[in-house]
């Protein structure tokens, strides 16, 4: 691309001293496989948009502290690069929070464990990580910007933090980073215009933008207020929304959200549509919400958006890019646009025993005076095994975990004794007996993305008492959650697992396709295909099958496999003509 300048006057956005009206989608490159980036992009472009905007995930490139990982589906440049390819601008969000229902909000994990820290907030230990990422962040994305030929046109600084706190040092900070480390571009701030949140979340010298889905005229009158002069923008065009599990799917009416796109239109402001394109969560990268009960995010990020999460275009697809070509140019439609259809099906397969947990995967347990949490050993996320033995008597006793962070499996000498969910706000449990050995199987289901949890350490937090008398003496084993799938292909064949264990299946194509395969009859617990990592499944809606990518198959044999928690109602593997997202089951 051609070197530009990109700015903005008291009325509208300038690209090379011409008015230019934001056209823009939100897509979440770390959401989609990174083979079908290049799809989703062009068919944003299809639907008139001119934009696309993305997050950055800070815990997803930095594992660790020091560390800024940009493989595979998190090659930040290379989607910038396909963006620029594909004719069309960029805005950027590195956060360093970003909420997204993304686990922890983006923040990592071995971030809280600073003593002292205060995050989102001018604290010298938080703001010395914060400089860490960003310089690695920003290194990525400012020979990216419009003024050195690529697509990058703005910057977003935080994430509607008026929503959050009012530490005006705190954004200055983070702008002086931005400018520190070479990005020219205008920045901007999101906030959900009322209550104050423009005026807590933004700098005089930042563009302040809105979020929200519906009255457009209020909205945007309450954003002028706060901001005489500057282009409108809607940076977080809501035409959907995320689910949670046990919920129900959220489904916004297309023509409703059609009329407040005109609206918005006809007013002269810009746009991001929160979602063009919503994808998946893959792997254990789902947040939760809490606001005083715990929710955890489904593995599909769906949203209800123009794009459904395989990348057809929907109902939403269509009003939308008609409402946009009453203002703007849209390109022509080409003569094999796709249109949703129904998935390949393949042949029902049977499932396959691949072992019992403790056995195809025994781990190195060590000792601990004190049940440690998941934080404490360094974990980011996944399953950790608690082991005690006790020494009671073989009357009946009650066993009390503290709390619970999200859902335990508890044996008994290795028999089940039941399961204990933080969404139940459960707790505690009777045991047959006071004596035995005692295994705990801990799953981490999200860490909080939104709200005053945000940060919580995960995994039983205790005090562990059993008949009030508090225990000691714990041996902890992780699970080797992303070595799993390749034990389980090496393993012997071996009955379904009653407990948590691992289980395989093969299943044949004829060539690459997406796939949605069913998840309703599975259990509960985690799937692979080809090693590769679809996400959680549970037996309860809204969702019901996992969404399998193409380029996550192959010609020929295909293997899946499972790591269950609970027993699968069904023997077989079976696939959906469609994405399953509905009422949940009793």
């Amino acid at each position: 691309m051609t070197a530009s300048r990109f700015a903005y006057n008291d009325e509208t956005f300038l690209l090379d001293g011409e008015p230019l009206r934001i056209l823009s989608g939100a897509l979440h490159y770390f959401r989609v496989h990174p083979d079908q980036w290049a799809d989703r992009i062009a068919m944003g472009r299809l639907m008139g948009l001119n934009t696309i905007e993305t997050y950055i995930p800070w815990n997803a490139h930095s594992p660790t502290r020091g560390t800024f990982d940009t493989d595979g589906g998190f090659d930040l440049g290379r989607f910038l690069d396909l963006v620029g390819e594909a004719g069309m601008h960029a805005i950027v969000r590195p956060g360093p929070y970003i909420c997204a229902e993304w686990d922890g909000g983006g923040l990592p994990a071995w971030l809280l464990k600073t003593p002292g820290i205060r995050v989102r907030s001018s604290e010298p230990h938080y703001l010395d990580a914060v400089t860490e990422y960003l310089e690695a962040a920003l290194a990525v994305v400012a020979p990216r910007q419009i003024d050195s030929g690529g697509p990058v046109i703005l910057l977003q600084v935080e994430n509607e933090y008026g929503a959050y706190g009012s530490d005006a040092d705190y954004l200055r900070s983070l702008t002086e980073i931005y400018r520190r480390n070479g990005i020219t571009v205008p920045l901007t701030t999101v906030d959900q215009p009322r209550d104050g949140m423009l005026e807590r979340g933004s700098l005089p010298e930042l563009l302040a933008t809105g979020s929200f889905g519906s009255r457009v005229d209020e909205r945007l009158a309450a954003i002028r207020a706060h901001q005489p002069n500057g282009p409108l923008m809607c940076s977080e065009f809501w035409c959907g929304w995320f689910d949670h599990w046990g919920g129900f799917h959220h489904v916004t009416d297309a023509a409703e959200s059609a009329r407040s796109l005109d609206r918005l239109l006809e007013a002269g402001a810009s746009v991001n549509i929160y979602m063009l394109h919503g994808g998946t969560n893959f792997g254990l990268t789902n947040g939760a919400n809490d606001k005083g009960v715990y929710q955890p995010t489904v593995t599909s990020y769906d949203y209800d958006a123009p794009l459904d999460e395989a990348g057809r275009p929907t109902e939403k697809f269509w009003k939308f890019r008609d409402v946009i070509a009453r203002h703007e140019a849209v390109p022509p439609l080409p003569s094999d646009v796709r249109v949703p259809s129904e998935f390949v099906v393949p042949e029902s397969v049977p499932l396959l025993g691949a072992g019992v947990l403790d056995d195809v995967a025994p781990g190195e347990w060590a000792p601990y005076e004190s049940a440690p949490t998941l934080d404490d050993l360094g974990m980011a996320s996944g399953f950790l095994r608690y082991r005690a033995f006790l020494s009671g008597s073989d009357e009946p006793a009650v066993l009390d975990l503290g709390e619970v962070r999200d859902r335990a499996w508890i044996f008994l000498d290795g028999t089940a004794v039941g399961v204990l969910s933080r969404a139940a706000g459960d707790h505690s449990i009777a045991l047959p007996r006071g004596r035995g050995r005692l295994d705990i199987l801990v799953e981490d289901e999200g860490r909080v993305n939104y709200g005053p949890r945000i940060g919580e350490p995960k995994g039983l937090i205790g005090p562990i008492t059993l008949g009030g008398v508090e225990l000691s003496g714990w041996q902890v084993a992780p699970v080797p959650i992303h070595d799993l799938p390749a034990l389980a292909e090496c393993s012997p064949a071996s009955p379904l697992p009653l407990r948590a264990g691992l289980i395989r299946a093969h299943f044949e194509l004829d060539e690459p396709t997406d796939l949605a395969m069913g998840t309703g009859e599975l259990g509960w617990g985690v799937a692979w295909v080809n090693g590769f990592g679809l996400g959680r499944f549970r037996p309860r809606g809204p969702q019901r099958a996992l969404y399998v990518p193409r380029p996550a198959t192959r010609s020929g044999r295909n293997t899946v496999v499972l790591f269950t928690q609970e027993p699968p109602r069904s023997r077989r593997l079976t696939f959906h003509a469609a994405l399953d997202l509905g009422p949940v089951d009793d």
